[in-house]
């Protein structure tokens, strides 16, 4: 089929590679006039890593990776909130610290289309009966037998099926983001949290190599309400170091080089929810479909468990309208799932509800060793919290080296 991916983040990337393996045509539109990253790093959880192992990159992402062992969560006084370790879910579970620049460039150099990618061109409307697109400018591509809409959370062609849309608002709550060197910080194999209420929120997460740069490199990010986000300056930077020495003071020599406000991404994010994430030849993916906090940390794997099921439902079915059916009935419970349980847990850790903060830090570190709930918790954790059987991690051969990585 003649296939259009709209978006080249990792949704399109890792559609783009297997539908292009099937042997379909596909063309790419990418609204930023030059390929690369957004953002600075994320924790790939076992479900993503299987979807890599399938496509044969697992062992390429393993090396410019950090393995993460366990999550942990405290206090500034020190008191355990979270403890979380995946080894707990089964033997040789494990988590994947990766800057994003790192992913965008192992999943560029398996594409063999990367090249050809329609560059500066942003995708605004689909026209259903002829099956062609629209960008901004106003010039007509297409005509195509399917359009897969994969352009992130603030999505244009998410319009396009405005009935399906159940929920399109923005969080309250945001971060500030950035890269920091971290040869000399010692927690390399778990992701750290500091709470200060509901109003603070400080991690760090070791995330391996970055491209183009020596060393080993760690994610810190800094919660903020949104406003905050959106006027984020160099007094505010001030501010933030005063919070980090106050709450996390271990922290300071790590962030103490951070000399500009611009030095930090600002993020914010909404809540999507479809009824359906496709109409007609139209099929909408990844955060388009389904953005939410990142609270829960499943972002990139989402989208890699995307395309991986819409690629195999297109191979499985003769009909794109078939096809369409079977991906969502196979993507719906998981992506539910998450995005209930996602909007339950960010306010306890992101809002100005104060005494939600005083009762998760009383209740979760007992609750969190309860047999029932620990298990539960892992399974939410990793990802594979109602996943199909057909997706879950036990169903994929994994290289050996998944076993192995330090």
């Amino acid at each position: 089929m003649k296939i259009a991916i709209a978006g080249y983040g990792t949704a399109g990337q890792a559609t783009a590679i297997l539908l292009d393996a099937q042997g379909h045509e596909v063309t790419v539109f990418e609204k930023s006039p030059v390929l690369g990253p957004v953002g600075t790093g994320f924790l790939l959880q076992p479900t993503g890593l299987g979807v890599l192992a399938r496509m044969g990159l697992a062992d390429r992402a393993l090396s410019l990776g950090q393995r993460i062992d366990e999550l942990h969560g405290t206090t500034p006084r020190g008191r355990a909130v979270m403890a979380m370790r995946y080894g707990d879910r089964r033997p040789g579970c494990f988590g994947l610290g990766m800057t994003r620049g790192a992913l965008f460039e192992l999943l560029r150099s398996a594409y063999p289309g990367a090249t050809a990618v329609h560059t500066g061109v942003r995708i605004v409307s689909h026209d259903e009966r002829a099956g062609t697109l629209r960008d901004d400018a106003g010039h007509e591509h297409g005509p195509f037998d399917l359009v897969i809409a994969a352009d992130g959370a603030n999505s244009s062609l998410r319009a396009q099926v405005p009935d399906e849309v159940r929920r399109d608002t923005v969080y309250p709550w945001g971060a500030v983001w950035c890269l920091l060197r971290a040869d000399a910080w010692t927690a390399h194999d778990r992701l750290l949290q500091r709470y200060a209420g509901t109003r603070r929120m400080i991690g760090m997460l070791p995330v391996g190599r970055r491209p183009g740069h020596d060393g080993r490199w760690a994610t810190f990010f800094f919660s903020l309400p949104g406003d905050e986000v959106d006027r984020f300056a160099d007094d505010a930077l001030a501010d933030l170091k005063a919070s980090v020495a106050s709450i996390w003071p271990e922290l300071m020599p790590h962030v103490e080089d951070v000399g500009e406000a611009t030095q930090l991404h600002k993020a914010r994010y909404r809540d999507v929810v479809l009824k359906r994430p496709h109409r007609g030849r139209l099929v909408v993916i990844g955060d388009a479909a389904h953005a939410m906090s990142p609270q829960l940390g499943q972002g990139v794997n989402m989208a890699l468990l995307d395309a991986m099921a819409l690629a195999e439902a297109l191979r499985e079915h003769d009909g794109v309208d078939a096809a369409l059916h079977a991906y969502r009935r196979e993507r719906q419970a998981h992506v539910r799932t998450y995005q209930r349980l996602s909007r339950w847990l960010t306010p306890l850790f992101q809002s100005d509800r104060a005494w939600l903060g005083h009762g998760r830090d009383a209740l979760f570190g007992p609750l969190g060793r309860l047999p029932g709930s620990r298990g539960n918790a892992l399974s939410i954790l990793t990802g594979e919290a109602r996943l199909p059987r057909r997706q879950s991690r036990s169903d994929i051969a994994l290289p050996d080296a998944l076993d192995e990585v330090q």
